[in-house]
């Protein structure tokens, strides 16, 4: 509870301040229009594909809303890095904005099925543009560490929730008012989007885009190189393809489920997305515990097991209330499937290919989950929706249990900054951050000695790292006078950082002594990404520098 407390006040401290900002609040408004855009109309999508076709119709759409995603994926990033952010935006909302009208009117005018499937595809093509330009745009338009640590935040808690408030959503226009009209509200709230983003003032231009290092496809083929040459991170890979695979099933199973096996109608869908969601949320706060775990690969295959298993029981358990628990229960084993792989990814993967590697693993993402949701309805034909369900589910338990040998010998392999994360941890400003960050952090520490009598840095100097005492001792000095000893455990360096400023002090070790040190982007990457993080870094300044 006082994890969910914490979470709560950092979002709402979030949200109070980008308001004062008037770009970051536009552009936080713009991405509630888009996240509850994105997820809003495929509820409605699902069901009038189930009207056409049945079950073969929902997962044609799965099919061909996933596999345009996964090869888009890798270009959406680019257009954010060589073209104006803002103007991207506004394209992207207006496109989607057309497209969801002119599939409304299609749907009126008792237009082909194909008309509408081909606009969802465009749909979610031009969504791929949206995000990573937004997220690029946050640090031009944040007036201080503290405003872009909201607006992260803020993010994160927008992109969350629409994952549930949009489906849910849905589902309550369709309960009284009917597909096209989901549609239509759609697309009002891309042009809501659009609007904001237009509304958006930039103090200076936008940065000019870097020349892009070789092509995507040299890119892509280093991330599948590194793969394909190391055993363990084939292992991950596959079972994260697994899991996609039976999301992708899970969605259409949803759709027939809510309607035939649970009698909740076509708003059902947007319920039991919603319950998924919710889990999901939960799963983020109870996630926090796998920080610095040794054991993190066979936490991931527990992780993949309580993700498929509550599946399997909804086909058994076919009951509306146990079935909204259930869905909550997967919900949360995915968001603990997603925090340990990824963690697992960072501590296998050399930070040079990282990136390409997680490019990889998304558009691998998308692809089985387009095969997932074309396979799910052949399942419902030959089984039924309940065996259908029980066989979906029993996947992940199939695959990973014969496997959990080879976990451990993963969780052998890996070392885990063990050290390093408890030094971490022990600083006030870096413990609220996510397992993930908190991790690859420990990871970026750099160990040095410094001689007895050496000086660290002097007043003046430019700040380029943060540093934590291991042992030995740190002298401070400020115009020429001692003003603190740091020992053990103790941290300096952050106030450069943090403000931008010369160094404010003199660092020089009274006897041997060994640092952790950080360098500058990866502190203020971490630091400023969280509204906890930030808050507590800020007063540790304000305490140093004597300021009220």
């Amino acid at each position: 509870m006082r994890a969910l407390r914490e979470q709560l006040r950092d979002s709402l401290r979030a949200f109070a301040g980008i308001y004062r900002n008037p770009s970051l609040r536009r552009l936080q408004l713009a991405w509630i229009g888009s996240s509850v855009g994105t997820w809003g109309y495929v509820v409605a999508l699902m069901v009038y594909a189930y009207r056409q076709g049945g079950p073969a119709a929902v997962g044609l759409v799965g099919l061909i809303r996933w596999f345009p995603a996964a090869i888009a994926a890798p270009f959406g990033g680019m257009l954010g890095d060589r073209f104006s952010r803002l103007r991207v935006m506004v394209l992207s909302d207006l496109v989607r904005a057309v497209a969801m009208a002119a599939a409304a009117v299609a749907i009126v005018l008792d237009s082909p099925a194909v008309v509408v499937y081909l606009l969802a595809v465009l749909v979610t093509l031009v969504s791929q543009a949206f995000q990573p330009a937004e997220s690029a745009l946050l640090p031009t338009l944040a007036e201080s560490p503290e405003e872009l640590a909201a607006a992260n935040v803020a993010s994160s808690t927008i992109e969350s929730a629409g994952y549930f408030v949009g489906p849910a959503l849905g589902g309550v226009l369709l309960a009284v008012s009917n597909v096209e009209t989901v549609f239509a509200a759609t697309a009002v709230a891309f042009l809501w989007s659009a609007a904001m983003v237009a509304l958006i003032r930039l103090r200076a231009p936008e940065p000019t885009a870097e020349a892009v290092r070789g092509s995507w496809q040299h890119e892509a083929l280093a991330g599948f190189r590194t793969i394909w040459q190391d055993s363990r991170l084939r292992l991950i890979i596959g079972l994260f393809a697994a899991q996609t695979l039976v999301y992708g099933a899970f969605v259409v199973l949803t759709a027939v489920a809510a309607i035939r096996l649970l009698d909740l109608g076509s708003p059902g869908i947007g319920y039991l997305n919603s319950a998924l969601g919710v889990g999901g949320l939960i799963g983020g706060i109870v996630a926090v515990v796998l920080v610095g775990v040794r054991r993190l690969a066979l936490t991931f295959g527990l992780s993949l097991i309580l993700w498929g298993a509550p599946i399997l029981l909804v086909g058994l358990w076919a009951e509306t209330v146990p079935a909204f628990v259930l869905i909550a229960l997967a919900g949360l084993g995915l968001t603990l499937v997603d925090v340990a792989g990824f963690t697992l990814l960072q501590r296998a993967v050399p930070e040079e290919v990282l990136a390409r590697v997680f490019g990889v693993l998304h558009s691998a993402f998308y692809a089985t989950g387009g095969i997932g949701a074309i396979l799910a309805p052949a399942l419902v034909d030959w089984l039924g929706i309940r065996g259908a369900l029980i066989v979906t589910g029993a996947v992940l338990p199939a695959v990973t249990l014969p496997v959990f040998g080879l976990l451990a010998h993963i969780d052998r392999t890996l070392t885990v900054p063990t050290a390093e994360l408890r030094r971490l941890r022990a600083i006030e400003m870096f413990a609220p951050l996510p397992a993930p960050t908190l991790e690859a952090l420990a990871a970026s520490l750099t160990r040095v000695q410094v001689p007895a009598g050496e000086i660290v840095f002097r007043q003046g100097d430019h700040g380029d790292r943060f540093y934590i005492v291991d042992s030995g001792e740190i002298e401070i000095e400020v115009d020429g006078r001692e003003a603190n000893v740091l020992g053990p455990g103790d941290h300096f360096g952050e106030i450069a950082l943090l403000r931008d400023i010369p160094r404010t002090a003199t660092a020089r070790a009274r006897k041997e002594t060994e640092l952790y040190t950080l360098d500058r982007d990866a502190f203020l990457g971490a630091v400023t990404g969280h509204a906890g993080s930030s808050e507590a870094a800020e007063t540790v300044v304000v305490a140093r520098l004597g300021l009220t």
